[in-house]
């Protein structure tokens, strides 16, 4: 057998992140009628579709993208997980983390998991010894080491991928869900032709508001990132970042970021407002306001510290992400619907949740177990 194509994690001008793929889902024809239909190809969908079959073998499970998996949020991120949610612990959450290592072991997904810690980083309350010493409007330490890591995206997308379609899961690429009519069964359209299913997973996070029936009450963002090329062990020691441990601000201007697996660091802040989700397909990293944001970045982490003044910048792209009240995710039932489920906006903590919620996701859509109650008031 020969070596899986890579591709490149990619959106029409979103630059160039540092993640491939090695998974193309076999090709299929639509049938007219599923048990489970998953919209949305990242990877909550992806975890939710796996979970579906495993969870119901005798039910079928279609999952469609609108362009190749991972292109969204999912493909975009920077691959560091943490716990919890970014509104701290909700009712009946559990260990997002534990939960989540343990779906990617009970997958077979190999995505470079590392759970070392994350520093919290502030420009006040430095732990006595912070081995992060930057400058960054202000002097920046660490004040706190909190539970978390990272994942290589790419390999998380792929991994999952192909665990859902190992389950029996139908993939379906380039295939944009324009509407759905929620009726009994649901019906489901697309260019070309439509599909029932009787129930349905909406797993869109910033794009398509309008048919997860968030348009309105979340806010789309557009947030930047780039990478450095592999440092050696002694810069990485001056920079603080020898353990591997990520890092976040807790104040502003926000900064956060963590080492790869060839060394290089990556860093992120930064954000692009946007009136209409639709805008986001049109966001140019090269050009404009995100362009701005990004010499910005780049400048602010030259001045960091010594060691990054001359340093190589080797990814330059940015990726959406999903606000919603209180910063709480939606896992809740569609306004329209009793068989359709919604999951996103995880306001930039989405790495872990995603695929742990993914799995409880699955549960709700067979009955196995209820949707949690996180709506704020």
């Amino acid at each position: 057998m020969g070596h899986p194509v890579k591709r490149a994690v990619s959106h029409p001008r979103w630059g160039n992140s540092p993640w491939t793929i090695d998974f193309h889902p076999t090709v299929h024809a639509v049938p007219e009628e599923v048990d489970y239909a998953v919209v949305g190809g990242g990877f909550s969908g992806l975890s939710a579709a796996a979970w579906l079959r495993r969870f119901a073998p005798e039910k079928s499970v279609a999952l469609f993208e609108s362009a190749e998996i991972g292109a969204g949020s999912s493909g975009h991120t920077g691959g560091m997980a943490l716990a919890e949610t970014a509104a701290g612990d909700l009712p009946g959450l559990g260990d997002v983390l534990a939960g989540f290592a343990s779906i990617l072991k009970e997958l077979e997904v190999h995505c470079d998991l590392t759970l070392p810690g994350v520093y919290e980083i502030g420009r006040s309350n430095a732990l006595p010894h912070s081995p992060i010493s930057w400058s960054d409007s202000g002097s920046l330490r660490a004040v706190k080491e909190v539970p978390g890591g990272m994942i290589n995206p790419g390999k998380m997308v792929s991994g999952l991928a192909r665990a859902a379609e190992q389950s029996g899961a139908l993939i379906f690429e380039n295939t944009n869900i324009d509407a759905v009519d929620f009726s009994e069964p649901a019906c489901l359209r697309f260019s070309g032709g439509q599909i029932r299913a009787r129930k349905v997973l909406l797993a869109t996070n910033a794009m398509s508001l309008e048919l997860a029936g968030l348009a309105g009450s979340a806010q789309p963002k557009f947030t930047l990132a780039l990478a450095t090329e592999p440092l050696d062990a002694v810069q990485l020691e001056a920079l603080g970042l020898e353990s591997e441990r990520p890092f976040y601000t807790i104040d502003f201007p926000y900064l956060w970021g963590r080492t790869m697996r060839n060394e290089g660091v990556i860093f992120g802040g930064g954000l692009v407002h946007f009136q209409d989700w639709r805008e986001l397909a049109a966001v140019d990293a090269s050009e404009g306001e995100a362009a701005k944001l990004l010499d910005r970045l780049e400048s602010r982490v030259r001045g960091l510290h010594p060691v990054l003044q001359n340093v190589r910048i080797t990814h330059r792209w940015g990726g959406p992400i999903l606000l919603a009240n209180e910063w709480r995710p939606v896992f809740a039932q569609h306004p329209h619907s009793p068989n359709a489920v919604v999951l996103g906006a995880f306001s930039g903590h989405g790495v872990a949740q995603s695929v742990y919620l993914g799995r409880w996701a699955a549960e709700a859509l067979c009955g196995r177990k209820a949707l949690p109650n996180w709506r704020g008031r």
